[in-house]
């Protein structure tokens, strides 16, 4: 989709042509939307295709007659009914007359720029809009990274009752997105010391702060990332050794049962088994009470084994 704002009279309006100073926001861009973007304004139709790519690394390229920066987003996917986190590459191009973004997906880090809710916004102020996506895209991390930390705790809880893989699977989910998400940053840090010293794009007096909150927030991200998966990762282990502490007692019930059981067993095979004529039998064969007497005396000597066993330290 091809949208095309332009700030006027202070606010931004949606306008059917590119004109000096406005922002052309390509979101799941067709090929002819790329190919009439890349004809109008000179950019190589390879550089608008590299966000397209979600494996596209972040970086500043600059060229003859613009300058390409590519960062990774966070964004939300829907699978079964529940929300996972991953990371997309969103490309900021700038000429000289134009700014445009493309991007896979109709990010959310955009839209209060088009609905024109962002303070001090304009189309044509060119490195101060860069810099606000910039912030925009920092605080989105720091957002779903709050989201991701609940969802850890909802999670934690539900494991202390259960066992089951589905909790376990989506806690390894989690952690693997904030994996992404901490190479992800890293790698935006990466473009935000470039633009420090990239001298092609007008500078405005206020961006030097904007630069550096933006660079604040980006290494405040990190460093949750890096915390939550700290604290996932202690947290999977310790749920491994519950979840082996758990079989182990399974498996030592399991025994003490089969030694128990072993013991009727081998009594009454005993008295299964034929003897010839003439040859001692077995106690109590002859006694009109023996049979009792067998059950009793196995009874007895189950009791005691399992009283033994379960108060032995090798079955504790």
């Amino acid at each position: 989709m091809l949208r095309i704002f332009s700030t006027i009279n202070g606010q931004v309006e949606q306008i059917e042509k590119p004109e000096n100073g406005s922002w052309l926001s390509l979101s799941e861009p067709t090929d002819v939307e790329l190919a009439t973007v890349a004809s109008q304004t000179g950019i190589d139709l390879a550089d608008l295709r590299a966000p397209l790519d979600d494996e596209e690394r972040s970086r500043v390229d600059v060229e003859d007659d613009y300058t390409m920066i590519i960062v990774d987003i966070p964004t939300v996917e829907e699978r079964g009914g529940r929300d996972w986190y991953e990371t997309i590459p969103l490309s900021i191009i700038v000429t000289q007359d134009l700014i445009i973004t493309v991007c896979m997906q109709d990010t959310p880090v955009l839209h209060p720029f088009m609905e024109g809710t962002i303070r001090g916004f304009n189309t044509f102020m060119k490195s101060r809009f860069i810099l606000q996506i910039l912030y925009r895209n920092a605080t989105m991390y720091l957002r779903y990274l709050r989201i991701i930390d609940r969802e850890s705790d909802k999670l934690e809880l539900k494991l202390r009752h259960s066992m089951q893989n589905r909790e376990i699977l989506m806690l390894l989910e989690l952690s693997k997105t904030l994996v992404y998400f901490a190479t992800s940053l890293k790698s935006n840090e990466i473009v935000l010391e470039k633009l420090g010293t990239l001298s092609r794009i007008k500078q405005y007096p206020e961006d030097a702060d904007l630069l550096a909150d933006v660079i604040t927030e980006n290494k405040q991200a990190i460093e949750m990332a890096n915390i939550y998966s700290g604290v996932l990762a202690n947290m999977t282990d310790a749920f491994a050794s519950i979840v082996s502490n758990n079989l182990n007692n399974v498996m030592r019930i399991f025994t003490i049962i089969s030694i128990t059981l072993s013991i009727p067993t081998l009594i009454f095979s005993m008295y299964g088994m034929n003897f010839q004529e003439g040859m001692l039998g077995m106690p109590l064969t002859g006694s009109p009470w023996g049979f009792l007497l067998i059950i009793l005396i196995s009874i007895g000597l189950s009791v005691g084994v399992t009283w033994f066993l379960t108060r032995s330290r090798m079955f504790k």
